[in-house]
């Protein structure tokens, strides 16, 4: 069964979103702007999210972490929850 690592940045607002990502590329630490602002429980730990099977996260999740590239943040990803930034750090087939 496939399995993915991520860690991820939960908000409410899209330009929050937005915001942090590019935080995230002028050189701002995942881990440190997960600490601060995201609304997850995971952020305390820089929003990891550690080890999942395919289909154990929401859809929107599984498309992004399971086909997409490794070690880039992507998103804005909508779910029911808000609005993520997704960084897949693992992934094994």
């Amino acid at each position: 069964m496939a399995k993915a690592s991520a860690r991820h940045i939960l908000v409410e607002t899209e330009k929050k979103c937005e915001e942090l990502k590019k935080q995230i590329a002028d050189g701002a630490k995942f881990e440190d702007v997960a600490s601060e602002h995201s609304s997850c429980p995971s952020g305390k730990s820089g929003g990891d999210l550690g080890e999942f099977g395919k289909g154990m996260m929401v859809p929107e999740f599984d498309k992004v972490v399971f086909n997409d590239e490794l070690n880039i943040v992507h998103g804005p990803i909508k779910t029911q929850f808000g609005y993520h930034l997704l960084e897949i750090t693992d992934r094994s087939e």
